[in-house]
């Protein structure tokens, strides 16, 4: 068979885009006589992944502008969006139109690896030819592990001396000129509908208008054009966020931030404002990047060009991993770390790379699988009470709850917030599990990217990649370091607006007067009460910090001590309670519940592979210093002397990697 009668279906997943596409140009390079842009309606997404409205919309936009960019090059084609499940649609479409061919970008998630493999033997079964190319992230995950010694890359470090085995970054590819027609598109044959293996509904909180009709309508849609769903056949509430998708925004948006060459070649994250807002003080790439309408490697050479010419210039320029090149680094390491470790990545049971810490509200996992269920066990009701407050944004907190606030409005929050709430949650004040937190962003945020949720969330609560537990972010002093007056705060916790600036992140400590002056009262309760005697209200905090910080250093003492990782056998049996001196449960001993955390003995050292481990402790100190509350430290520090010899270390290697310039500077050093 000659290329030219080449039937091929290029299967759009996270890169929503025409320019640097290795796929789609491997795709294109088949000369092929008919070319089929789809998207296949996965019910995975629409039910088992927890979406919210915002990233919805966020995704529909992509695919709305994929779709019209097509069209562009080619009036005959457009994104086929086809409403069934992959696995069972491919192999009718391979047959009704005789495709020769499937192309797609390689895709390392746990459930992507899963299904594409099981899309790979039904198209060998059908006689149709696979091409699959890296594409989603600087360097091939697969690859980056194998150059790590089979191992998942816990630590920049391990990026960095395997990104040196391997080829240069390439530079972008050109989008396509043209396109080939689609050829025929006729569906002879019935749609398979969702299961009931994808219920319960992971969503229907967000389907105010009714349940979701996206596959009653047929394969191609209600108007058989293969339209992109609304989220009104979602039955999905709208869209809060003022953040829009597609390559077309995403492009724009690019060539903005690199006209200000500066910003470009200067920019270190940790120095960038949590609490900007209008605009924000970072690039706001990051849903782009996940839903794949900008290439990283775009955005990598793009950067890297304008910081070689301010450094040619006689400047100097930010460096990794703070620089924005270095982001993408961080991004590397994570997807690395995933494509080994596989489901049990965003767990902590049977996680050999976590750290077991008896948190409140643990997951339950399945007995068979020994996957998370989704669901947890309510061990306290006051830690209950406070995961609620803390994802409603009602902790009496008001930088946490203006930062939760924002999440749930607009998809998006700085990094140093997330820093900031994920801490709060887990080890800096509730003690709460930080798949609980991970959860909540996997549903609110457009940027959501699995990998980097998941190992973001085990950094900031200290159980992978990061283990400086007693550095822990104060909910008063971390933000007025950024926003003496509280700008942030009185945009998203209005009712706080017109409070005196020296009260605006204890609005607890405010006289009666002048909160009655600010028109909102100070209330006991943390419900949502909107008005009391003809005032506005707004919650105390719900708990005291500083004695919420004392316990969860304390707590986290004792779980190092105890040194459990997911995959030890007690762990798994729940025998793990004897060693923290629970009866039931899990906590951390105080706040009103959770099981007597003080109590207990020692306990011996975690059943994990150590070779996946070695790599968590070159983290400490990656960041740099971001104002974090200091008086945790003693209490960290002492009996932590293994945490001081990494601290020492980590210094050094903050020194030197302060001393380095471009990432493929980093790679050529390490070579020498």
């Amino acid at each position: 068979m000659s290329t030219k009668q080449a039937k091929v279906i290029y299967w759009f997943r996270t890169d929503l885009r025409l320019h640097d596409s290795p796929a789609l140009k491997a795709a294109l390079d088949l000369s092929p006589e008919h070319l089929y842009p789809i998207w296949t309606w996965d019910p995975h997404y629409v039910y088992r992944a927890r979406v919210g409205p915002n990233r919805w919309q966020f995704l529909i936009d992509c695919q709305n502008d994929l779709s019209r960019s097509i069209t562009t090059l080619n009036p005959k084609s457009k994104l086929f969006v086809l409403r069934e499940a992959p696995t069972t649609l491919l192999p009718k479409l391979f047959r009704a139109w005789k495709i020769t061919h499937l192309v797609f970008e390689k895709d390392t998630d746990a459930y992507a690896r899963e299904r594409d493999a099981q899309v790979i033997r039904l198209a060998e079964q059908a006689g149709v030819q696979v091409v699959v190319r890296a594409g989603r992230t600087l360097y091939d995950s697969d690859a980056l592990v194998e150059k790590n010694g089979g191992r998942p890359t816990m630590s920049l470090t391990q990026v960095l001396h395997a990104a040196e085995k391997l080829d240069k970054i390439p530079r972008p590819i050109p989008p396509p000129t043209s396109l080939p027609d689609p050829g025929d598109t006729a569906l002879p044959f019935l749609q398979e509908p969702p299961s009931d293996a994808y219920l319960p509904d992971r969503n229907a909180n967000h389907r105010n208008s009714g349940p979701d009709r996206s596959y009653a309508v047929g394969i191609a849609g209600p108007n058989g054009d293969f339209s992109v769903p609304t989220l009104a056949e979602l039955g999905i509430e709208t869209a809060t966020t003022p953040q829009r998708g597609g390559e077309t925004v995403a492009l724009k948006a690019l060539d903005a931030i690199l006209t200000d060459k500066k910003y470009t070649a200067t920019f270190s994250k940790p120095a960038t404002a949590p609490t900007a807002f209008s605009p924000q003080s970072t690039t706001l790439l990051s849903p782009h990047l996940h839903f794949g309408s900008i290439s990283c490697r775009l955005f990598y050479w793009s950067v890297q060009d304008v910081v070689d010419a301010y450094k040619a210039s006689g400047h100097t320029p930010s460096t990794p991993p703070t620089s924005l090149t270095g982001q993408l680094l961080f991004r590397d390491m994570y997807f690395g770390a995933q494509a080994k470790a596989g489901h049990v990545f965003g767990q902590t049971n049977h996680n050999p790379l976590c750290r077991f810490i008896s948190w409140h509200l643990q997951s339950t996992y399945d007995a068979e699988t020994g996957l998370a269920t989704g669901s947890y066990t309510v061990d306290a009701e006051h830690a209950e009470a406070w995961f609620q407050r803390w994802k409603f944004g009602r902790t009496g907190f008001p930088f946490v709850d203006a930062l939760m606030r924002q999440l749930r409005q607009e998809g998006w929050i700085h990094h140093l917030g997330r820093h900031m709430v994920a801490c709060f949650l887990t080890r800096g004040g509730c003690y709460i599990d930080w798949m609980r937190g991970a959860d909540v962003f996997e549903e609110w945020l457009i940027d959501h990217e699995t990998s980097c949720n998941i190992g973001n969330w085990q950094w900031l609560s200290c159980t992978a990649f990061f283990s400086q537990f007693h550095r822990i972010y104060s909910p008063v002093a971390f933000p007025a370091k950024w926003d003496k007056k509280g700008e942030f705060v009185r945009r998203y916790v209005p009712e706080l607006a017109k409070y005196p600036d020296r009260f605006i992140y204890e609005p607890w400590r405010c006289p009666v007067v002048d909160q009655k002056m600010a028109g909102c009262l100070v209330r006991p309760d943390g419900e949502g009460v909107q008005y009391h005697d003809g005032y506005g209200t707004y919650p105390r905090p719900m708990f005291d910090f500083h004695e919420r910080r004392r316990i969860c250093l304390e707590s986290m003492k004792k779980a190092y001590k105890v040194g459990l990782y997911g995959d030890d056998q007690r762990v798994k049996d729940g025998s793990w309670k004897g060693l923290f001196g629970i009866d039931a449960g899990g906590g951390d001993g105080g706040g009103g519940g959770g099981g007597g955390g003080g109590g207990g003995g020692g306990g011996g050292g975690g059943g994990g592979d150590t070779e996946f481990k070695k790599g968590i402790e070159a983290n400490v100190g990656a960041d740099a210093d971001e104002g974090v509350d200091e008086d945790g430290g003693e209490a960290g520090e002492k009996g932590e002397g293994d945490l001081r010899r990494s601290e020492r270390g980590a210094a050094k290697r903050k020194t030197e990697m302060r001393k380095q310039g471009t990432l493929d500077g980093i790679v050529k050093r390490l070579k020498s």
